[in-house]
């Protein structure tokens, strides 16, 4: 009886680079060990903060329409001067991403190896969450400002108007930070997912965009 041999099947290189620590998809360190990051391959998180956003868009688009139309239509618009601390708030917000970017960079160092702990994730972690609280802070002080300048919710539709577009904006930062904080949380651990992070840093990210947008219709239409 004839044996037949059967050559092996190839292993393509590129491929395999794929699944080991320094591929293109995975951030696990090429010894295998898991360290800070681990990858989902189907990225619910991504598919999901996507739509968030989607959704966060449509409602202050429909926010800023409503603005345009009222304004359009009122015979009682008075416009009113932004609190100065709005402009430190942007700054602030603004920072908070360039922290945010500094705490991906040293998380993916130390998924590859090159950092030595999480330490230096974790104080730039916590560096964009305390800047996140201040901005929150920040935009109370704001609120407080226009209250003793006698303007509040109700006082004239202008003021109505900026207590909904900034109270709105500040509730989903504070989504954001409890964003960041499942992210410490999972860091702390070394299960946190690459996939996690990027999303939680998308929003993070939008917020800031968002603020900027909402921050010139204030002041072209208030």
């Amino acid at each position: 009886m004839a044996i037949t041999v059967h050559e092996p099947i190839p292993i393509d290189a590129r491929r395999l680079a794929d699944y080991s620590g320094n591929g293109g998809r995975n951030l696990v360190p090429a010894e295998g060990d898991l360290r800070a990051v681990r990858e989902n391959p189907l990225e619910p998180a991504q598919t999901g903060i996507w739509v968030a956003l989607a959704a966060i868009t449509m409602s202050f688009a429909a926010l800023t329409s409503a603005l345009v139309v009222r304004q359009g239509a009122a015979v009682d618009w008075r416009h009113i001067t932004l609190p100065p601390i709005l402009y430190l708030n942007t700054l602030v917000l603004l920072a908070s991403s360039v922290t945010l970017e500094v705490a991906r960079r040293r998380i993916t160092a130390y998924a590859r190896g090159i950092e030595s702990g999480i330490a230096a994730p974790m104080r730039w972690l916590a560096i964009t969450l305390s800047l996140g609280l201040l901005f929150v802070v920040g935009q109370y002080v704001a609120w407080l400002q226009l209250k003793l300048e006698g303007l509040y919710l109700a006082t004239n539709p202008n003021s109505s108007f900026f207590y909904v577009f900034t109270g709105v904006h500040a509730v989903h930062v504070l989504g954001g930070l409890a964003g960041l904080l499942y992210v410490i949380s999972k860091l702390k651990r070394s299960i946190l997912r690459r996939s996690t992070f990027a999303a939680a840093a998308q929003y993070w990210h939008f917020m800031g965009i968002l603020w900027l947008y909402l921050l010139l219709v204030l002041w072209m239409k208030l």
